[in-house]
């Protein structure tokens, strides 16, 4: 049954101020809400053997990073570096769910380059990209900075942090439940592909049975 099954969703991201670190948070906390996903936090600060196995048994990745001067900050260019090792073994993460989230202190800020690049990360891998399925908020005179979406993006969940205020107070709670419903389909996407596979190798086991 769809209900039953259970998957794994990794958040494999970098945040120096705090502020992305948030938005990771409600990423995960979408993705737990869904049942049966089980979430784990994982900041890529050090590349030790807990963090590689971690990431080997998620059904679905999350990458999460700052953008600083138009790109993913260092220490996640470094983590996705280092990930080089599992595309050159016969890529490892081959048909995993992946999507991806970036903050920046300007409205723009360039974010969608980062979210290319952590696409493209996950399109190297062999992976499965899933984007933000909402209607971009804050497009009209009716529209609110509280909409869902407010930054208008698709690729992935943008957020968007006052670089002269702390992560207790930024990103704002709008971007926060944009990141949210980020995680929230990544583990519903996850759910229905893990279904899928596991439908497709009982079929194939029960021909080869009979």
């Amino acid at each position: 049954m769809f209900d039953e099954t259970q998957v794994r969703v990794a958040v494999a991201f970098h945040s120096a101020y705090g502020h992305t670190a948030r938005q990771a948070e409600a990423v995960a906390d979408g993705a737990r809400a869904v049942e049966g996903t089980t979430v784990e936090l994982l900041a890529v600060d050090e590349l030790d053997d807990a963090l590689w196995s971690s990431l080997d048994a998620a059904d679905a990745i999350v990458f999460g990073a700052p953008t600083y001067m138009g790109s993913p900050s260092a220490g996640f260019k470094i983590f996705a570096e280092g990930t080089s090792a599992v595309l050159k073994d016969n890529l490892r993460w081959k048909d995993k769910v992946a999507a991806g989230f970036t903050n920046s202190g300007c409205m723009s800020g360039d974010k969608l380059n980062t979210l290319v690049d952590l696409a493209m990360l996950a399109a190297q891998h062999g992976m499965i990209w899933v984007g933000l399925a909402q209607p971009g908020g804050w497009s009209s005179s009716g529209g609110s900075v509280e909409d869902l979406n407010r930054l208008g993006s698709w690729l992935g969940a943008m957020a968007q942090s006052d670089s002269d205020v702390g992560p207790d107070i930024a990103p704002p709670a709008t971007d926060l439940r944009t990141a949210s419903e980020l995680g929230r389909r990544v583990a519903i996407v996850t759910r229905a592909y893990r279904r899928g596979a596991d439908l497709e190798q009982l079929a194939a086991h029960q021909a080869v049975s009979a």
